[in-house]
């Protein structure tokens, strides 16, 4: 008898325990950053749509992967037509966008923008949890952290200084998802020297008194456009003659996923080839 009532007991309590949530079926990303991580993520067929700069390889370090996919403008007449039961989004997405999608209940996961390793592995976390990828996300993630530390080995004694250079004169300190990749690849940062650990414009001449070890220059595109002219100044070019320089390829710099590994593996070559110097 005592055995009978524990077993409808135990039969009771599962009846009314909640089920477990069932992992997204369609899946919509519109910022190019949550486009890369849920691809790296998603189970086969569970993504419907990414983000049209997810195709763009001038931006997007998934862009082959992300061509086999439709794709959207993040327009939310277009994003209710796809029927999907979770969208993906960034910080910096529309929030009037958001809001109107959430009035229209299609649940929408905010993912914030990452600065750091912490907040790389936080997103990849998340995004294992929100997809029901956790097992996936577990997986990269060891890799992950296994090839950033066979990178960030950096030899003792005085570390090299670089200098990123962008568009318009940008650089970015220690508080950046770009500072990050420099300090992890073996640098010390000008722009920290220059009190910007979280970035901003650098003056031709304050940078050309730094004196950096390695100069590492915003990428140019098609085109002409004042913001990109800084990057032609003679006195860039007399800098950066005689010493080791680096174009920045936008694709592994721009968003906090496992894609970084390709830039910090570029600088920390520039700078065994410095150290290897007489």
């Amino acid at each position: 008898m005592v055995g009978r009532l524990c077993l409808a007991a135990c039969l009771l309590a599962g009846l009314i325990l909640p089920a477990a949530a069932e992992p997204p079926r369609r899946v919509l990303s519109v910022n190019l950053c949550t486009d890369q991580l849920a691809m790296l993520l998603a189970a086969p067929g569970q993504i419907v749509s990414v983000s049209y700069l997810a195709q763009d390889p001038t931006a997007s370090a998934m862009a082959d992967q992300a061509a086999r996919l439709p794709a959207n403008r993040g327009r939310a007449e277009e994003i209710f037509l796809m029927r999907p039961d979770l969208v993906l989004a960034g910080a910096w997405s529309s929030p009037e966008t958001i809001r109107l999608l959430q009035r229209l209940g299609i649940p929408v996961e905010v993912f914030p923008v990452e600065t750091d390793i912490a907040g790389i592995r936080a997103n990849i976390r998340r995004m294992g949890n929100v997809l029901g990828r956790q097992a996936r996300a577990k997986a990269l993630l060891a890799r992950f952290d296994a090839d950033l530390a066979r990178l960030a080995d950096a030899p003792p004694g005085p570390r090299p200084r670089a200098a990123l250079y962008m568009v318009n004169g940008y650089s970015s300190g220690r508080d950046s998802l770009a500072g990050q990749i420099v300090a992890l690849a073996g640098f010390d940062n000008v722009a920290d020297d220059l009190g910007l650990p979280a970035g901003g414009v650098v003056p031709l001449e304050a940078l050309l008194l730094s004196g950096p070890d390695l100069l590492v220059e915003g990428r140019r595109y098609p085109g002409s456009s004042r913001a990109q002219e800084v990057l032609d100044h003679p006195a860039l070019k007399a800098l950066s003659r005689g010493r080791p320089a680096e174009v920045m390829s936008d694709p592994d710099w721009v968003c906090g996923t496992p894609h970084i590994l390709r830039a910090i593996a570029q600088l920390r070559d520039a700078r065994l080839a410095l150290q290897a110097r007489p």
